[in-house]
């Protein structure tokens, strides 16, 4: 038996500068003794006769092109070139060539450009060489190679699929398939399978055309049946034809459309068959085939919002309460498949297809839908939600905003995903799960910040805190509800569903605590009000007496979330509460295992450590030092302490240096008050003097006497407008007797300065004081 490996086709160039073919043989290279020489030999297939003997000559140019082709000039206007049907062929032929050159086999060229590369640019390129054989049944063998061969060249592909378009092959090919069949001929089924694979893998759309037809499309899944690396044929046509059925769940009038959808399918199924799991590189393999299902996903779309009535009344259907759940699983289900197709469609015709669906009303049917006892019918309307939130969150609030105008709270949207989401019955809670991310999309002020409505943020934020948040926390402040039995709370048994130690319930609660965090992290303003008025945070840590530490875990990041955000009005609150005593605790029971708590308590006090939040740091050091005094594994408790020692010493340098201020500035302020009043006293004798001078005894002695007391009162009236304190300024102590000014002298005598001081106080009550006294004074005398 010829052998693949080195079938050959020989070429020679005519005159006309076309490629002829010799003939189709088995290639060989020998040492002919009459040439003295290593020689190419080719033999006909046929009849074993000589087509081609060429002797290597050592300075000939060959060229080897498209890892199957070689190339040469034997003399002037003679080219010769050789077709290998296996790449490996080609190879080892190339290596005896180069062999006997004396060159590297790795280049493509035995010569260097410099020596002559006119030769090849003189001749035609070989891309013509790709010839079909005829559609024969005795040739498919042939053709399958040719297939085999031409992939490796984007050329000869490219040149194979113009044939292949133009002359009708594919149809051709498909006529012998039904041959081959009712022959049982399963060598021509397992070539033919080679050659449509091949024809998919030239990944040409005027091909995938052709074969995607009414007409051929179910031939070329037959002919994908026959696989020759299995034992058995597959049966893809039997499936396609009576184990998938197609329901019009509303009847399409359209038949173009029905067309395309059962087109759609099947080309999906004919992907799916090729790479059933297909890796980066063999999706490339098959782009175009991709971009076809692409564009006829498009076209489906596109003519299913075209037919309004269509849309309309499947969406009436969903929402009228006479319609039965089967005719519900299915309606919804084909929303759900029409909702997948958008995954795959340009943002413009995603938008047109979400923007119908809402006009629609799909959002008043699934909020019906998704509280409904059907499991099935709940699950699929959930995943319908879960697209559209999706695609945009911010349609679903404006919804919820107006249906919160006149509706009444149970009956809106949002509480019935919580309490959906609440009394989810599956142990994992997996629609729980589901229903909590769903909400993180729709309370993320993210996408909040990409709405057309500036107002949406804050009228949202208020409307969810004041009539949603309630039925969300409701299940932790049930559980951590003052009234239960402390015994029961710590100790509860399992089966109990309203018990943190329930797995089920720690599950939901963790989901709860999950969803409180973000709020934390993204609703500053909101949360904060809600946790310092319902004492949240007091609620959380209760559940770390839980036996189950993934719960543990999401009360402590909760506290973290707080306390990162280094806001002080939550530290009062924390410190306020004594609301570190059971993280504490928990740690101190913890023990000295190594676990995700142990590192999760660390890593909160570090953060205060580092971050050196003082009012924190000494509620810690001041309460709890002593629990955690003897622990050196870590530095984090030594290092609060040095903190917080650092701080007092700070503390103390400052009351210390205020202290000093304040006693230069009362010592100032007193001694300056006594100068006012010693030069008020002395002007007040100086002027008596004036006013009186040595007149002999012209007055009577207790006149004197007289003066000497007014002026004696007078001073202690003076005297004690200065000790008031009721105008808060400052007080002096100070007596009207005789040693009064060796008193208020002293830098000792007691004295007050007031919040703030007004310097023109002490003029004022010292021009009224001088009014009142001056009626007093004895008249001037002009002399």
């Amino acid at each position: 038996m010829a052998s693949k490996r080195n079938r050959v086709k020989v070429y020679v160039l005519k005159e006309d500068q076309q490629w002829g073919q010799l003939g189709v043989g088995q290639i060989s290279s020998s040492y002919i003794e009459r040439l003295q020489s290593v020689c190419l030999l080719v033999r006909s297939e046929s009849d074993g006769s000589l087509i081609l003997q060429s002797k290597i000559h050592p300075n000939v140019p060959y060229q080897k092109q498209q890892g199957v082709l070689i190339v040469w000039s034997e003399y002037e206007n003679h080219g010769v070139a050789l077709s290998f049907q296996d790449p490996a062929g080609c190879r080892e032929i190339w290596e005896d060539i180069c062999q006997v050159q004396g060159k590297d086999p790795t280049l493509e060229i035995t010569q260097d450009l410099l020596d002559g590369p006119e030769q090849f640019d003189e001749m035609p390129p070989t891309s013509s060489l790709v010839e079909l054989p005829n559609c024969e049944l005795h040739t498919l063998e042939e053709i399958a190679d040719l297939f085999t061969s031409v992939l490796a060249s984007p050329i000869r592909k490219e040149r194979l699929s113009l044939i292949l378009e133009n002359e009708g092959y594919i149809k051709k090919l498909l006529q012998i398939f039904h041959i081959c069949e009712n022959l049982k001929n399963t060598e021509g089924l397992h070539n033919l399978h080679k050659i449509i694979k091949g024809i998919l893998f030239l990944n040409k759309t005027p091909l995938f055309e052709i074969m995607f037809s009414d007409e051929c499309i179910m031939d070329v899944v037959g002919c994908l049946e026959y696989d020759p690396a299995l034992a058995q044929p597959k049966r893809y046509r039997e499936f396609l034809t009576q184990n998938v059925k197609f329901k019009e769940i509303i009847p399409i009038t359209d038949s173009k459309l029905r067309q395309k959808i059962h087109q759609t399918y099947r080309v999906q199924y004919i992907h799916d068959i090729l790479f059933p799991i297909p890796s980066i590189f063999e999706e490339n393999l098959l782009s175009t085939l991709t971009t076809f299902i692409f564009f006829n996903k498009v076209q489906i779309v596109s003519m299913l919002l075209e037919d309004e009535v269509f849309l309309f009344e499947g969406l009436a259907q969903l929402r009228d309460k006479t319609t039965d759940d089967n005719r519900r699983r299915e309606l919804l289900l084909f929303f759900k498949e029409l909702c997948a197709l958008s995954k795959t469609l340009q943002p413009q015709s995603k938008e047109a297809l979400f923007t119908t669906l809402l006009q629609l009303g799909i959002l008043s049917a699934l909020k019906i839908l998704i509280s409904a006892n059907d499991l099935q019918i709940k699950i699929t309307a959930t995943d319908i939600f879960a697209y559209l939130v999706e695609y945009s969150p911010s349609m679903i609030r404006i919804f919820v905003m107006e249906e919160a105008q006149d509706g009444e709270d149970d009956d809106l949207l949002m509480n019935i995903v919580i309490e959906q989401m609440i009394s989810d019955t599956d142990p994992e809670l997996g629609s729980a799960i589901n229903l909590m991310g769903l909400l993180r999309s729709l309370l993320d002020l993210n996408n909040m910040l990409l709405a057309p409505n500036e107002c949406e943020r804050s009228e949202f934020l208020n409307f969810f805190y004041k009539r949603c948040m309630q039925n969300l926390v409701a299940p932790l402040l049930s559980t951590t509800s003052g009234d239960r039995d402390e015994e029961d709370y710590l100790f509860g048994l399992e089966r109990k569903k309203n018990c943190p130690n329930n797995y089920q319930t720690a599950q939901l609660l963790s989901l709860i605590v999950e969803l409180l965090t973000f709020c934390v992290q993204h609703h500053t303003y909101h949360i904060k009000n809600y946790i310092l008025s319902k004492d949240l945070l007091r609620r959380v840590l209760m559940l770390m007496n839980s036996k189950h530490t993934f719960l543990i875990l999401c009360a402590v990041r909760f506290m973290r979330r707080m306390i990162g955000l280094k806001d002080e009005l939550y530290n009062r609150y924390i410190v306020k509460g004594n609301l570190f005593e059971p993280v504490v605790n928990a740690f101190l029971v913890n023990g000295t295992r190594y676990n995700m708590l142990n590192s999760a308590i660390i890593e909160l006090f570090e953060y205060i450590r580092v971050e050196n939040i003082k009012s924190l740091v000494a509620h810690i050091v001041e309460k709890f030092y002593k629990a955690f005094e003897l622990i050196e594994y870590v530095q984090t408790f030594k290092g609060l302490k040095i903190k917080y020692e650092q701080e007092k010493d700070r503390q103390i340098q400052i009351r210390k240096n205020l202290h000093s201020i304040l006693y230069i500035k009362i010592f100032c302020r007193d001694a300056n008050v006594m100068e006012d009043v010693k030069a008020d006293m002395y002007f007040k004798e100086n002027t008596t003097e004036v006013l009186m001078p040595p007149m002999g005894n012209d007055f009577p002695d207790h006149y004197d006497t007289s003066i000497d007391t007014k002026i004696t009162k007078e001073n202690g009236e003076k005297v004690d407008v200065l000790k008031r304190t009721s105008s808060g300024e400052f007080r002096v102590s100070s007596s009207s007797s005789p040693g009064a000014d060796s008193e208020m002298s002293s830098p000792s005598s007691s004295s007050l300065i007031g919040l703030v001081d007004y310097p023109d106080d002490d003029n004022e009550e010292e021009d009224k004081e001088e009014d009142i006294s001056s009626p007093r004074k004895r008249p001037h005398l002009d002399l």
